[in-house]
């Protein structure tokens, strides 16, 4: 797996096994995002899957299929609501950006723009075309 910390109580990833759910879970992981949606996979790694892994584990899961190029208001405060539970908190798509777009969407207003699009890039996703969105969302929180 390719855990990327965004903040001390949220990782990214690019697609994990079903396997990993396990692992996820004996590093002290309490919830599990999945934010790719099963039109891009095979059935043998969807949602269902993924669900069945994390009930077996004792996570509590959330599927947030994020379709590049369709942002809803729903997604975005989903996700808040998923990590704002239980922590830590695990969130994955194909590469981990789809999930780093969803925390930097949900934090817009919270913390200032600079600092969501460098802790992206530390965690190796550039974010910076997100920037007039941020500065949207975070004007309408204001």
């Amino acid at each position: 797996m390719d855990l990327r910390q965004l903040t001390p109580d949220l990782a990214v990833s690019p697609q994990i096994a079903p396997e990993d759910v396990q692992r996820l879970a004996d590093a002290g992981f309490k919830v599990l995002i999945n934010n790719r949606p099963d039109a891009e996979i095979t059935p043998d790694i969807d949602h269902k899957v993924f669900k069945d892994a994390a009930k077996a584990a004792g996570m509590e899961y959330h599927y947030l299929p994020f379709t590049p190029g369709q942002i809803t208001p729903e997604l975005i405060s989903g996700f808040g609501q998923a990590i704002s539970g239980e922590q830590p908190v695990f969130a994955y798509c194909r590469s981990g950006n789809r999930s780093t777009v969803l925390w930097a969407l949900n934090q817009a207003g919270k913390l200032p723009e600079t600092d969501i699009l460098e802790t992206a890039a530390k965690a190796g996703y550039d974010l910076s075309g997100l920037r007039p969105l941020l500065a949207s969302l975070a004007s309408n929180k204001g």
